[in-house]
């Protein structure tokens, strides 16, 4: 009987561990999907992108504070919006919380935190950090990616990454 009901303890601790890491990993790793981002979207702009890194040299890069106040973070999912574009974005600035946007381009879709503003080269709309350009080009070989569609996003509690159909 004794041996029976450790058992049985011991299987429910086991399943409820499992079930505490399974759910902790699928809060970071789990990818919005498209009808839940269809219903909370503003309207799209399209034009194209490209990326920046503020730690390499380059004489256009910003500094390694965002306009939000995050630092530059090359692993996070953000980018920088044109600066005319920050009121389509509910105006993205120090001290408040970073905006988020469904961008779609080269055949992918993913959430974006956007936490930058720039004055980007005429033609582009947004300047993705080194991650989440790599999930649209992996070898960072286009530099620039033609025809991406931005959508701003309502609210702040998106978690940033790609998008499932």
């Amino acid at each position: 009987m004794a041996f029976r009901l450790s058992t049985a303890i011991c299987g429910a601790v086991m399943t409820l561990a499992f079930s505490s890491v399974a759910m902790a990993q699928g809060e970071i790793d789990a990818p919005q999907s498209d009808a839940v981002v269809i219903v909370a979207s503003g309207a799209a702009i399209i034009g194209a992108a490209s990326m920046y890194n503020p730690y390499r040299p380059g004489y256009r890069e910003g500094g390694v504070n965002t306009a939000s106040g995050e630092r530059y973070d090359s692993s996070e999912w953000a980018a920088a919006i044109k600066t005319n574009l920050r009121n389509e974005f509910g105006g993205v600035q120090y001290g408040a919380r970073p905006k988020y946007a469904l961008v779609e381009g080269a055949g992918k879709k993913a959430i974006i935190k956007i936490n930058d503003v720039g004055p980007l080269t005429p033609g582009r709309i947004i300047d993705f950090n080194e991650r989440t350009m790599r999930y649209f080009d992996p070898s960072l070989r286009r530099g620039v990616i033609d025809g991406v569609k931005v959508t701003p996003l309502f609210g702040d509690d998106w978690t940033p990454g790609p998008v499932v159909a």
